[in-house]
């Protein structure tokens, strides 16, 4: 497992949230709600709910080059992250992998 993978798996975690990741078309749309092209951590906070994703991935770790921003390209990363992790942890006996998975 890469760094990076772990640190989001480690941080989907603790973020209290396990289920299926729900749809993600439109999503970047729906909480870009200035439509600057670019997801500020205010945008992100006030509006992720809207979307229903499970687990919810937080926003550092969503933001891989670390300027408070999350792009199109971080968003369709995370996207793939997030409905990779069930399946990861199907295949996995490791203590990090929620039971429900």
């Amino acid at each position: 497992m890469t760094k990076k993978w772990g640190a989001f798996l480690s941080v989907l975690l603790l973020s209290g949230t396990a289920a299926v990741a729900a749809d993600w078309a439109g999503g970047f749309k729906t909480v870009d709600t200035d439509g600057s092209g670019t997801i500020a951590q205010t945008e992100y906070d006030a509006n992720i709910g809207k979307l229903q994703i499970d687990p919810v991935p937080q926003f550092a770790a969503m933001d891989a080059d670390g300027n408070s921003s999350i792009d199109g390209d971080e968003w369709a990363a995370a996207e793939k992250m997030v409905k990779a992790f069930p399946v990861s942890c199907k295949s996995s006996s490791e203590s990090w992998c929620p039971k429900q998975y």
